[in-house]
């Protein structure tokens, strides 16, 4: 069986990526789909800024930690539907296809890449860009990072 790994964020980019290879395998009984995402590490405005810290402080930090965590999943479970609904209308089947979260420990790209060599997936598809306010040239910063170390991967790196 062939193991497809498709990285996705909330752009329109990753939905590109998830119906790239709806279209690529559609109606195959063969295949095994993990639709990935990477939550990020905590955004800047919610580390911790350097002072010893309140017990009252580090609870308030703790519950916007936590609900800023809550967002990222409420909105991943959003995602995912969207993701499986695609690829299952091009006759991919439910059974073929797996969710999967993780949490960023070093940076997106690489995590991504561990997931795709640890796992032994035959391929890997991304999206050129995702949701990222910062304008790329040619590629995404995120996709960069996975086409220039991922060594050994196919990578499908989908406009």
């Amino acid at each position: 069986m062939k193991k497809i790994l498709i990285a996705i964020d909330d752009s329109e980019g990753a939905l590109k990526a998830v119906d790239s290879i709806g279209q690529l395998l559609a109606g195959a009984s063969d295949v095994k789909i993990t639709i990935l995402h990477v939550i990020p590490n905590l955004p800047a405005p919610l580390w911790d800024d350097g002072h010893i810290l309140t017990e009252e402080e580090r609870e308030a930090r703790k519950q916007v930690i936590d609900k800023w965590l809550s967002n990222q999943k409420l909105n991943l479970q959003r995602m995912f539907d969207k993701a499986v609904e695609r690829l299952t209308k091009r006759g991919i089947g439910r059974g073929q296809i797996e969710t999967k979260t993780v949490t960023d420990t070093l940076d997106v790209a690489e995590k991504i890449l561990y997931e795709a060599k640890d796992g032994g997936y035959q391929m890997l598809a991304i999206g050129r860009h995702g949701y990222s306010k910062a304008k790329r040239l040619i590629m995404g910063s995120v996709a960069t990072a996975v086409v220039n170390h991922g060594a050994g991967i196919a990578i499908c790196v989908v406009e």
